[in-house]
């Protein structure tokens, strides 16, 4: 006995399901503006139930691929494997790509200059719909390639950064502000930071903030900033660098730009005998999981990586919509106290 087919599912059938026509999920799936919010998540959702896509070639030769989302990231390969903020950022942008059957199209690059030419090539091939630009720079050329070229964009970074594109950002300089008076009402007066990239422009801002919290502290207190490349071996090195001073001349609290150089600072004050937070306290960013899995477990600036990949994701489609330059800054990250610190 011969079983009988399924019936194919078709974007009628979809459109039924939603109580709309075609043409709103053709509007919707194509990121199209004349919907709203809660008519594209309705089409979205029966298109789920039934277990429907629409066709990629349709949609490429009606245009520009609005099914793939475009990601460049400017770092080393072996360093993105072991960043966590950038597992939880790209899960938190497919977690809404998923919904509406998109791809992200990640390529990791060697300079700016090469993502400029990866911009031009993937736009005006039509391999993408949109382009999310992370880790802006002074002067950053990009915002004006994506101009030029009508790209739709969301920047990842501080709108004084961004050139006038639509920017979903944190505030870091509150949040340095936050962990610097956290560490002097700890009674500490000797802190250090550990930072990222110098070129990078989130970098700057959280350099800046920490010179201007110090300075705002009583007359005796004493800072040190090192840059890095934010690798757990430059954490390291420079954890090392800090600490090798004779007691009265070493900071009593450190904070880190990242997870990774948080946790390899543990294990630099392991290996030189010190105790945490005893005889130094450390801070770590974004607290991610390595935080809860230290012993002592690292007090963090906490945010919410993936909601904010999530938030990038959503903005980018808005802009592909139509939607204007907005600013859309989220929750800034707050301070999570754990065993890594405590007062001198």
């Amino acid at each position: 006995m011969t079983a009988t087919p399924l019936p194919r599912v078709t974007i009628k059938d979809v459109a039924a399901r939603a109580g709309v026509s075609k043409g709103a999920v053709s509007l919707a799936f194509n990121q199209k503006p004349g919907l709203s919010e809660a008519t594209r998540d309705r089409i979205f959702r029966a298109a789920r139930e039934l277990g429907w896509a629409p066709s990629s070639t349709a949609r490429t030769l009606a245009g520009s691929r609005v099914d793939v989302v475009g990601l460049a990231v400017c770092r080393p390969a072996r360093l993105l494997g072991l960043e966590p903020f950038y597992m939880e950022f790209i899960s938190g942008v497919e977690s809404v790509l998923v919904e509406r059957s998109c791809s992200l199209l990640l390529r990791l690059v060697r300079s700016p200059d090469e993502e400029v030419g990866l911009m031009e090539s993937w736009w005006r091939g039509r391999q993408i719909g949109g382009s999310i630009l992370v880790d802006f720079r002074a002067d950053d050329p990009r915002p004006a390639v994506a101009e030029r070229l009508g790209l739709p964009a969301v920047a990842v970074g501080h709108p004084s950064l961004t050139g006038g594109l639509t920017s979903v950002w944190t505030d870091d300089a509150t949040a340095v502000t936050e962990a610097v008076r956290y560490l002097a009402a700890l009674g500490h007066r000797r802190i250090a930071r550990v930072g990222g990239a110098a070129a990078l422009g989130h970098t700057s801002i959280r350099t800046t903030a920490f010179d201007e919290a110090v300075g705002a502290l009583e007359p005796a207190t004493r800072a040190w900033q090192v840059a890095t490349d934010f690798s757990g071996d430059a954490g390291a090195r420079a954890t090392r660098s800090l600490l090798t001073a004779a007691p009265a001349e070493r900071p009593t609290a450190i904070v880190y730009d990242n997870d990774i150089m948080a946790v390899a600072g543990l294990s630099v004050a392991a290996e030189m005998g010190l105790r945490v937070p005893d005889d130094v306290s450390l801070l770590a960013w974004d607290d991610s999981q390595l935080c809860r899995l230290t012993h002592p477990t690292l007090s963090a600036m906490s945010h919410d990586v993936h909601g904010f990949g999530a938030e990038v994701a959503r903005t980018l489609f808005g802009v592909i919509g139509g939607e204007g330059p907005g600013s859309h800054p989220v929750p800034t990250p707050v301070l999570t106290p754990r065993g890594s610190t405590a007062p001198p």
